[in-house]
């Protein structure tokens, strides 16, 4: 018998054990798996200097930045999102980070826990997924009090950190937890009263809020920064570890494809767009000239990059994905 023969006869009996069977043969076994339509955990690291520094996302939400941003050029906003291949209204990211420096367990900011709806509310599955517990946080600095930034301290009554102090501006305080400030607010604004007292009540009533003023130090290589504009007692939040500098600038920019361009344009949301404007322009400037790190709330994320500057206006350059090394 040939090679080739029994090649041949040795095929044909299979064919005829697949077939008895009621099996595929071999060929078919690459056929088509379900989709799994998941995503991975929203958490990434950035080693700065000593200090781990985790981005946690708390979902993403659908904003009509065509109708919400100001002083925009006709046209400005439609083109800018159609010239980064994104969609309005604008799928945003809402991002809070956790800064472990072997010390301290700080979280910054909390996202929007149960109250807007199913696509936010995932920073404490996050949190845990990075491996993590709520518990171990010692520490909450708050960049103001909006709801996507302090929803998340609370849930069915009880506190979602039990161990850990707040701390948020002075500024911020006196006025989103000043009742007598609310009838006197733009109708855009006025929810955030109400949930600004129910987010801090149960850490108020525990005696684990402690409220700053201005530009203050407040643990070694962390620093509260003021931004005002967006809110009163708007914060960031500027890391430093090992010659390395990571600036958390909370909701200093919205709208990524347009603001950076044009830094001219606010938002509904901010409570002095004027403020907010001189705020975003003088931060921009510095973080392009001097090339550290930054991360915002809404920028997509993970939110990691530098900001460059590109004629009148500016770039933002995202960090680049690893998994090899840690990242510095």
């Amino acid at each position: 018998m040939t090679l080739q023969s029994g090649l041949i006869r040795k095929a044909m009996a299979a064919a005829i054990v697949f077939a008895a069977f009621g099996l595929s043969a071999p060929a078919d076994s690459f056929a088509a798996a379900p989709q799994a339509r998941t995503q991975a955990p929203g958490f990434y690291r950035l080693m700065l200097g000593s200090f781990e520094i985790t981005a946690l996302n708390d979902g993403t939400a659908d904003f009509p930045m065509d109708q919400l941003l100001l002083n925009a050029k006709p046209g400005e906003v439609e083109a800018a999102y159609k010239n980064a291949f994104l969609r309005l209204p604008a799928e945003t990211s809402v991002n809070g980070f956790l800064i472990n420096t072997s010390t301290k367990l700080i979280l910054v900011d909390t996202g929007a826990g149960t109250l807007y709806g199913p696509t936010l509310g995932h920073m404490l599955d996050n949190l845990r997924a990075a491996g993590y517990r709520p518990e171990e946080v010692d520490t909450i600095l708050i960049t103001h009090l909006h709801g996507d930034h302090v929803g998340g301290l609370s849930l069915n009554g009880k506190m979602v950190f039990p161990n850990a102090t707040l701390y948020v501006s002075q500024r911020d305080v006196s006025y989103w937890l000043n009742e007598s400030n609310e009838a006197g607010a733009p109708e855009s604004q006025q929810g955030n009263f109400k949930i600004a007292r129910q987010a801090m009540g149960l850490y108020l009533a525990a005696n684990r809020m402690k409220p700053f003023t201005g530009d203050m130090q407040l643990f070694p290589g962390i620093k509260a920064v003021e931004a005002p504009g967006h809110s009163p007692g708007h914060t960031m939040y500027q890391i430093e570890s090992d010659g390395q500098k990571l600036l958390l600038w909370g909701d200093l920019i919205h709208a990524a494809p347009v603001q950076f361009a044009d830094p001219d344009v606010a938002i509904k949301w901010d409570s002095d767009p004027k403020q907010a404007v001189a705020t975003r322009e003088q931060v921009l400037a510095d973080a392009a000239k001097n090339g550290y790190w930054i991360a915002g709330a809404h920028l997509p994320f993970p939110s990691f990059g530098h900001v460059r500057a590109d004629g009148k206006g500016y770039v933002f350059v995202p960090i680049s994905y690893t998994q090899n090394r840690p990242v510095h």
